[in-house]
């Protein structure tokens, strides 16, 4: 059966590399702070000006002063660093930024992502998506596969207002991981219980199985 929330986050988890700086975006993404695999080090970098995030608080353990850039609650850590807002898209934008995870509501399958408007919806604003994308050397995607509609998020082109372009490098649904390339769409692995003629019928975009797919491991 499809992945829940929990599980895509933790597959992306297995992304990571030591040594890596990363930013988490609003969403899904936050959830991998929880999954860091053992023995791998990362620093966890947000937008409002921390470096050095630790996993989620539990409950009644919250400090409502550590925030993220979605403003929730988080727990910091001994060499963890804060600044101001300048410094932090000052680190983005020069590149420092390893990996970024982002949510999305469309990719494209030559890696454009649409993930803060839709139109005729109020919105504040992008916040540091769009800084995110156009600098980051790496990003992996943390989405549903289907809208609430059942229509494929995974697109030929976005039909929504564009964040960055050609910038997506990997997928994870709640039906499989996908790398994006010149030739669009890649299954690289499967959730299990998810076959993929199912997969096949959900991606509206052009998708190419791996030879040596297989069943992800949750």
């Amino acid at each position: 059966m499809p992945l829940n929330k929990e599980q895509i986050a933790k597959r992306i988890a297995q992304e990571l590399q030591d040594g890596f700086y990363v930013n988490l975006g609003i969403g899904i993404p936050t959830l991998v702070a929880n999954y860091i695999p053992q023995g791998v080090n990362v620093v966890l970098q947000s937008e409002n000006g921390l470096l050095g995030m630790g996993p989620f608080p539990f409950a009644g353990e919250e400090d409502a002063d550590l925030i993220n850039a979605g403003k929730q609650t988080i727990t910091t850590l001994p060499d963890s660093a804060f600044f101001d807002s300048a410094m932090s898209f000052g680190m983005i934008r020069a590149g420092k930024v390893d990996l970024t995870v982002l949510g999305a509501m469309e990719v494209s399958e030559n890696g454009d992502i649409a993930n803060w408007k839709i139109p005729n919806k109020m919105v504040k604003g992008m916040g540091g998506a769009m800084d995110l994308v156009a600098a980051a050397k790496n990003i992996i995607v943390a989405m549903q596969h289907t809208n609430p509609k059942g229509e494929s998020k995974l697109l030929p082109k976005c039909s929504l207002p564009l964040t960055g372009v050609n910038c997506v490098r990997k997928i994870v649904s709640d039906l499989g991981v996908f790398d994006v390339t010149a030739d669009g769409f890649v299954c690289l692995e499967y959730a299990p219980g998810v076959t993929l003629d199912e997969i096949k019928a959900k991606t509206a975009g052009k998708l190419t199985i791996a030879a040596d797919v297989k069943e992800m491991a949750v």
